[in-house]
């Protein structure tokens, strides 16, 4: 899979064990910044990740800050994107299976990195349910209200 991540400069640790973890896994990994030691602002790499994914470059994104909570609300401003800020793996797999999430947020300073694994993992590895092969189901027609700003 293709995956794309990005923090600010509270995260940069947890970033690079992930992207090491995740290549391990075999998946490809753009790493969008920044680099350790550097000072920037979340939502700069917010917008960055939420552009890559909305655009194909990357399948899925992975968002990283100190909380979660800065660097989510950034990527959630592309409508084309869909982020939740998780902390547990329950909550990674919902938001694949109910909201068909594309990009999951951690906080560096809230989520250690064996949590953070296992959040990545449920995220990968659950599937959109919606129940009808022909996109009309409930959880469907729900994701679809969230980039319609009418509904």
């Amino acid at each position: 899979m293709r995956i794309a991540i990005a923090s600010d400069h509270a995260a940069t640790d947890l970033k690079a064990a992930l992207r090491d973890w995740l290549m391990e896994e075999g998946h490809e990994v753009a790493d969008l910044g920044p680099d350790e030691g550097e000072s920037v602002d979340y939502p700069d790499y917010g917008f960055k990740l939420a552009s890559v994914v909305a655009d194909g470059t990357a399948e899925r994104g992975i968002a990283l800050c100190g909380s979660g909570i800065g660097i989510s609300i950034a990527v959630n401003r592309n409508p084309d994107v869909r982020c939740a800020l998780v902390s547990e793996p329950l909550s990674a797999a919902l938001s694949r299976e109910h909201n068909d999430a594309n990009c999951l947020a951690m906080g560096a300073r809230l989520t250690g990195i064996e949590m953070a694994k296992a959040c990545v993992t449920a995220f990968l590895n659950t599937d959109f349910a919606d129940a009808l092969p022909d996109g009309t189901g409930r959880h469907q027609r729900r994701v679809d209200k969230l980039s319609n700003s009418s509904s």
